[in-house]
């Protein structure tokens, strides 16, 4: 095989080399109850990979195509890194199993999932992290700071919600109060808790939810050198948010690769 000074070529059919360039999405597909199942398995797979899970706590969930109120989530009791297309479980809005299943569902760690998703018609995805530097700064009063480029696209797109102790069907009102202070923003901040983002498909939200994460680890990095932060003017924040584009593709050419590593390194995620 013909070979370049970065590695071998790829022929027609793929092979070794690089892989076909993905085609754009069509705006108009409706994407099937088997696609949103192997897309959020693929996300519980990279949270898993990436270090950003809680054993088997915080969840991650999507709508059901056409079904309305009717969302899947994760078993209760397995790994991020466990979870297929297959095992995920339909529930109700209130976290109740809407089909069969060997395993439980955790109703209670539903409560935040489901308020978002009532309350937000475009939340076919959420999802929710309990991870070191996301609940590090979520305890920070100055929240996410605009440090570096990355940072700077959540100028403005993160909302914030005081805590009022563990997300339980006991303070049903905070519900109204989560929803209320997420307002049309794609990310929050749960103070003293971690991170939640929404997306209009799992992609969008898994990359509102990987940008926010490394903004927070940046975040923590910088915090740490010991020396004053150097923050940029407010011009260059608004001039650097206003760069990063918006869409219903937003996070789709990333999502594509990323699901490509995985079908080399974890096929069995769409099982």
């Amino acid at each position: 095989m013909p070979s370049t000074p970065n590695g071998p070529r790829h022929g027609p059919s793929g092979g070794p080399g690089l892989p076909p360039p993905p085609r754009r999405p069509d705006p108009d597909h409706v994407p099937t109850e088997r696609e949103v199942r192997e897309d959020l398995a693929a996300a519980y797979r990279l949270i898993a990979l990436y270090g950003m899970t809680d054993l088997v706590f915080t969840h991650l969930s999507a709508r059901v195509p056409g079904e309305g109120h009717r969302f899947l989530v994760n078993p209760y009791g397995l790994l991020f890194e466990e979870i297929t297309a297959s095992s995920l479980v339909v529930v109700d809005a209130e976290g109740e199993p809407a089909q069969p299943t060997d395993w439980p569902v955790n109703p209670a760690g539903f409560v935040i999932h489901s308020a978002v998703h009532l309350g937000r018609a475009d939340a076919h995805c959420v999802m929710h992290t309990h991870t070191l530097a996301g609940m590090a700064v979520a305890a920070q009063q100055g929240g996410v700071l605009p440090l570096n480029q990355i940072s700077m696209e959540f100028d403005g797109r993160v909302a914030y919600h005081d805590y009022e102790g563990v997300a339980a069907d006991d303070n049903l009102s905070e519900r109204e109060r989560l929803v209320q202070d997420l307002g049309t923003k794609p990310c929050m901040v749960l103070r003293h808790h971690g991170l939640l983002t929404v997306g209009r498909t799992v992609a969008e939200a898994f990359y509102w939810m990987w940008y926010l994460e490394q903004s927070c680890r940046i975040q923590l990095a910088a915090q740490g050198g010991g020396v004053p932060l150097a923050i940029p003017s407010r011009g260059t924040v608004e001039r650097t948010r206003a760069q990063f584009s918006e869409g219903p593709t937003k996070g789709w050419l990333p999502w594509q690769a990323l699901k490509r590593k995985l079908d080399r390194e974890q096929p069995d995620y769409r099982e």
